[in-house]
């Protein structure tokens, strides 16, 4: 039996312990009605909520979970005190942005399908090792863009056809939220201390440093392990225009972006990114925590010379070209003729995207946001980090498969 301190030296590797798992159950004994059992790699915020969303899904069973931190383990395995073994065909992975590499490729290479949250690669480097894992692996990867399972998505793309859109030359998408930090500011529970946090496999591949419980609770303020809001909320905008467009990485990206109300963060508050595509289009998104007149939860615009889809939360509507500017609507709505055209309201687009890795994962079909979804829109995300952090225009070498 395991207790709580030997399983996190145990399993503070988090994917090392997954890749010594004896149990590998093949894809093809798995029919419609089967049980997949599954473990959880980072047991955060997010990682409590995604577990939840896989337990409501039918057939199946969590059978570990890992964390660096001892807290997070009696928090989502108080009842399981006897040997914590990955014996389940697939992984859940929610770790900070920094560890998604350090736990993906194990895993692969451990036979086992993932569910990798996003943003699914922290740079150029990770994206390549992730790559190489996945190819020729035939293993189910989901990354977890929800938005591309939700009701909106299908309608959205039904709009953008060339007939209604016309050519497509510009997206503009937003993010914005009223909240210092972004709402991203944790306080310090008393044991966050050495005793209880494997900080070494905390850092990883990053930069050391001396144990730092800042550093660890709120480490998306860090560069060292977090994209910013780039990473949190750009990549879902990103991966859903650029699946329903059919985009592909950037040629080149700039960003501007500044803290002017978080302190504490080395990542920035306002920004605003411009990625010119390969298909001849401006994609644009700009985010701000002082403000939330736009909201969060998608004020986007795709402008074509036939007309323009809007999505606003899970409203899309579509406006003819030839309307005059003066009879828009101050919100998407019924505009010259043509009726509100809902999505549909997908309260849940997690655990719809959720469920559809779990069908993936019995039939092996792709699921909504495949590797390469996510790989291109982590390459976008990266290009735009990397353009704020070196003060200038950056660009995707397809060869070299780097930032330039």
């Amino acid at each position: 039996m395991l207790n709580r301190r030997r399983f996190i030296h145990h399993l503070s590797g988090g994917a090392a312990a997954l890749a010594g798992s004896s149990v590998f159950l093949p894809a093809s004994v798995l029919g419609a009605n089967d049980r997949v059992r599954f473990g959880l790699i980072g047991a955060g915020g997010r990682g409590l909520d995604i577990i939840k969303r896989a337990l409501r899904a039918p057939n199946t069973q969590a059978s570990a979970v890992a964390d660096v931190y001892s807290r997070r383990l009696q928090i989502a395995a108080e009842a399981r005190e006897r040997g914590y073994v990955f014996s389940g065909i697939f992984v859940l992975i929610a770790t900070p942005q920094h560890q998604h590499a350090l736990n993906f490729v194990p895993a692969i290479q451990a036979g086992k399908d993932v569910y990798q949250e996003k943003t699914m690669a922290f740079n150029p480097d990770h994206a390549r090792r992730m790559r190489r894992a996945v190819e020729g692996s035939n293993r189910v990867v989901q990354v977890g863009v929800q938005s591309v399972s939700g009701k909106a998505f299908a309608r959205v793309r039904e709009l953008a056809a060339p007939d209604r859109m016309g050519t497509i030359t510009a997206v503009h998408t937003h993010h914005y939220r009223n909240r210092p930090y972004g709402g991203w500011k944790r306080s310090i529970p008393p044991d966050c201390n050495l005793e209880h946090v494997a900080w070494k496999e905390f850092q990883g591949e990053a930069a050391p440093h001396d144990f730092d419980p800042q550093r660890f609770i709120n480490w998306r303020f860090f560069w060292d392990y977090s994209g910013g809001n780039v990473f949190e909320n750009m990549v879902h905008q990103v991966a859903f225009w650029y699946k329903a467009l059919g985009l592909k990485i950037p040629r080149r990206v700039t960003m501007a972006g500044y803290n002017y109300l978080s302190p504490g963060m080395e990542v920035p508050d306002t920004m605003d990114v411009s990625m010119d595509q390969p298909e001849n289009l401006l994609f644009t998104w700009n985010s701000a925590f002082g403000n939330n007149y736009f909201g969060e939860d998608g004020y986007d615009f795709a402008l074509g010379n036939k007309g323009t889809a809007i999505r606003v939360l899970d409203k899309v509507t579509f406006q003819p070209q030839e309307n005059h500017s003066t009879e828009k609507a101050e919100t998407p709505g019924s505009v010259g003729g043509e009726p509100d055209i809902v999505g549909g309201a997908d309260n849940d687009d997690t655990q719809t995207h959720m469920r559809n890795f779990f069908d993936c994962v019995r039939s092996r079909k792709e699921p909504n946001c495949t590797f390469e979804l996510g790989f291109n829109s982590a390459i976008a995300c990266q290009m735009a980090i990397a353009s704020l952090r070196q003060g200038r225009t950056v660009q995707w070498d397809p060869d070299k498969m780097d930032i330039v």
